[in-house]
């Protein structure tokens, strides 16, 4: 058997969650709290389904402008759920 990599294999919303979060949140006072941009992350994405692609090229590819779209907005909503509960639940730290 020949050397399977898995490392190549991706969640292709998660690129599109990151880059949602960082453009619409990067200089947002949340942004600020230690965690939170990671925290909003894995909220937003436990609310999306898996997209797995081994090149982001394949999704863009395979993908109509519809489905694509119709992620995009899915993103957004999810994100901005996400930031509506960190911003709710602050983390509480020791000092």
């Amino acid at each position: 058997m020949q050397y399977i990599n898995f490392d190549s294999v991706k969640n292709y919303y998660e690129s599109l969650v990151f880059q949602y979060i960082c453009a619409e949140y990067g200089s947002d006072p949340v942004s600020e709290q230690p965690g939170a941009m990671e925290d909003i992350a894995c909220l937003a994405l436990n609310q999306l389904p898996s997209r797995y692609v081994r090149f982001a090229i394949d999704a863009s590819f395979y993908l109509s402008s519809e489905e694509q779209l119709a992620m995009h907005a899915a993103v957004k909503e999810a994100v901005d759920k996400a930031v509506s509960f960190v911003r709710s639940h602050p983390k509480v730290t020791a000092g």
